[in-house]
């Protein structure tokens, strides 16, 4: 089943979900702030240019970071 994501939060959450991290958590909302910031940037961009792109997130293969193997970078 495909899912169109067009909201910041939308696009957050699928991303982050398979991080599985409290949302209390600070870092979580650092990224989340970071991701945040980035999407809206990114959609005023767009909205300039008139040039709108649909991304369906839900066909990405989902990657999971081992944060042991890199220093907790």
């Amino acid at each position: 089943m495909s899912q169109i994501f067009d909201r910041p939060k939308e696009i957050i959450d699928y991303c982050l979900k398979p991080l599985n991290l409290p949302k209390e958590d600070a870092t979580y909302q650092e990224v989340y702030r970071r991701l945040e910031h980035v999407i809206k940037t990114y959609q005023v961009q767009m909205m300039k240019a008139k040039a709108p792109v649909a991304v369906d997130f839900s066909q990405m293969r989902t990657i999971t970071i081992n944060e042991d193997a890199h220093g907790h970078d």
